[in-house]
């Protein structure tokens, strides 16, 4: 059975939320209040990744999927006011927890291979998350399936982050300096081994040491399943206070 099979990254989902919590809380404190400050959006690159893992962790030991989709759709719907007036943006922008539906969806399809749901349920998550404008889009949801595809084996978590941060970095803006910390000192031609890590996007790889440091459960903070889901509107509104006061 799968759940005797034991995962082979981080399963300490209490710190790893905390710690997603506050690079998360950089990365919007970045766009809200320090929009000129790019490394506020360096640091919160390596939000998400880790939010992906917990959700491949939490998938593994739920004991309800259903009910666990029910919590994170509620979340994201009792959120989206928050984040479209902290944010700027709108209801055709929905929140992160929408994305994390979809990937559930997806890894329960790929989990009971009913009616070949197996196929069909991750074909069906990467169009809706493309179709309904999810926050990071279909790539969101295809890093939660590579993750749990991956979920067995620390080299295979490894080689998933390499390749998807290489690959989402591509397109995205260079780098070049962390609070006036020159970022590539290498000389040509080192130079050229590390500039496609100095990508904005490519930054989520920092998350990675994260996902793969063993932490025993018995040592994890046990947050009570209402703090785990309400921390991520209750940043939106400490962040809105913080904007109208400053």
């Amino acid at each position: 059975m799968e759940a005797r099979r034991p995962l082979a990254g981080n399963t300490a989902t209490g710190w790893l939320k905390i710690l997603a919590l506050i690079f998360m809380f950089c990365d919007h404190a970045g766009k809200m209040l320090l929009p000129g400050v790019l490394e506020m959006r360096m640091l919160g690159r390596i939000a998400f990744p880790l939010y992906c893992w917990c959700m491949v962790v939490g998938f593994h030991y739920t004991r309800s999927v259903p009910k666990y989709l029910l919590r994170v759709v509620l979340i994201g719907l009792a959120s989206q006011p928050l984040y479209m007036w902290g944010l700027n943006h709108t209801w055709r922008e929905p929140n992160i927890f929408l994305t994390l539906a979809i990937a559930l969806c997806a890894l329960w399809g790929m989990r009971e291979k009913k009616f070949l749901s197996h196929i069909w349920a991750p074909v069906l998550a990467l169009a809706a998350a493309t179709a309904l404008g999810c926050d990071y889009g279909w790539r969101g949801v295809l890093l939660v399936m590579l993750l749990y595809a991956a979920r067995n084996s620390r080299g295979a978590i490894a080689a998933v982050m390499i390749a998807f941060c290489l690959y989402w970095g591509s397109t995205s803006i260079t780098v070049t300096e962390f609070f006036g910390l020159r970022l590539n000192v290498l000389p040509s031609p080192f130079s050229t081994l590390t500039a496609p890590w100095l990508r904005l996007q490519a930054l989520a790889i920092l998350a990675l040491p994260l996902m793969l440091i063993h932490i025993p459960r018995k040592w994890d903070i046990k947050l009570p399943t209402w703090l785990s889901y309400a921390i991520y509107p209750a940043h939106l509104v400490v962040l809105i206070i913080l904007e109208h006061i400053f």
